[in-house]
């Protein structure tokens, strides 16, 4: 089965395994931590050089895998810096991008190009959503990024998920830390989901929380935050849809068109059980969710199966993230008529969401976006 119902799919401490079948795995999360104390000592300390490049560089990401919400951060910053006239790009590794290319360009700020199975869906959903914008992924981010500044007036350079690319000096360091699973179990990989120590947040310039709204527990959050690192500033962020938008196709809606429908959820990120608090939020009944493993690559079997779902469930609108929509995009667009039968209404719709400030925004003005 390529995906299965939520409820299957998260686990008691925070979408991982039972601790106990996980419980060998310590040993081996105390060596990595050790490891990656070293590496960011020899850094701190000049023994391992970072190479810089010629412009402002603001690096974003985040302290665990899975998602933390750190598309939208990118895309918001991204979008106030275009906004404000800055000539800026963007540079990802392009996780599990199927292109071996070294250095691969989503977007030269006039066409996006390609496939996001070649690029990668986030990278290619930020070129999507941010037009006028070049990117571009790569492995060797320093040589993505000069490649960038050779062929395009780049006063900014955005680094997708730089967090642990100490290899490249950034001017502003920013970590996203997802309030409805800041920490995942509070261990290391490879037992829990921290690619780093906590005291690894004292190296940032600012700890940007999102999800506020599904927080359990915001105070001690920041008293986490603050234990680690004390002279971090604390940025407190929500996400709140701002359109629902046909996949594949042109037509958008005000989220509230979802009030009241009976929806089948479709996701393959990181925290699925965030999208359908997203859509509660907004009045939807979940009928079913089709969840699937973060970054999917999703086939034409899966599309059928997902359209097959919603008609035994009889639901009003099949609903999936951006994320997924990038990519359930390609399939729909290339569907011949007989392979469209079954639709629902409305087909596939993505709920888009931006980011929504509640504290720290007059500081990430001062310091990002004017810095």
């Amino acid at each position: 089965m390529p995906f299965q119902r939520v409820e299957h799919l998260l686990a008691v401490d925070d979408r991982m395994p039972a601790g106990w079948l996980l419980a060998p795995l310590i040993p081996l999360s105390r060596l990595y931590g050790l490891a990656m104390r070293a590496r960011a000592s020899l850094y701190a300390r000049g023994l391992l050089k970072q190479q810089s490049l010629p412009c402002r560089v603001i690096s974003v990401g985040n302290l665990t895998i899975g998602g933390t919400g750190k598309t939208p951060v990118v895309i918001a910053l991204v979008t106030a810096l275009r906004d404000r006239g800055r000539k800026v790009g963007v540079i990802s590794r392009g996780y599990k991008r199927r292109s071996r290319t070294s250095i691969l360009e989503i977007s030269d700020g006039r066409t996006l190009r390609g496939h996001p199975g070649d690029s990668g869906d986030e990278p290619f959903l930020i070129a999507q959503r941010c037009p006028g914008v070049p990117v571009a992924v790569g492995a060797d981010r320093p040589r993505v990024g000069r490649y960038m500044l050779d062929r395009h007036h780049i006063e900014t350079l955005i680094l997708d998920d730089g967090y642990q690319h100490l290899a490249l000096w950034r001017d502003v360091d920013l970590l996203v830390v997802d309030a409805a699973a800041p920490f995942g179990n509070g261990y290391l990989l490879p037992r829990g989901r921290l690619r780093e120590p906590l005291s690894s947040m004292a190296r940032a310039s600012a700890v940007l929380v999102t999800r506020a709204s599904q927080a359990q527990r915001l105070d001690e959050l920041k008293a986490t935050v603050r234990a680690a690192a004390p002279a971090v500033p604390i940025w407190i962020t929500d996400f709140a849809p701002s359109a629902v938008v046909e996949v594949g196709g042109s037509t958008s809606l005000e989220p509230s068109v979802l009030k009241g429908e009976r929806v089948l959820a479709v996701s393959g990120i990181g925290n699925p059980e965030s999208f359908r608090w997203l859509l509660a939020a907004v009045g939807a009944t979940v009928v079913d969710h089709c969840v699937f493993a973060d970054h999917h690559a999703y086939s034409q079997d899966d599309l059928g199966r997902i359209r097959r779902s919603a008609a035994q469930a009889g639901v009003d609108r099949i609903v999936t993230t951006e994320k997924d929509a990038v990519k359930l995009a390609q399939l729909i667009q290339t569907l011949s008529p007989s392979e469209g039968e079954g639709r629902v209404r409305g087909d596939i719709w993505a709920v888009r969401i931006d980011l929504q400030w509640l504290e720290g925004f007059d500081e990430w003005t001062r310091v990002v976006i004017n810095g």
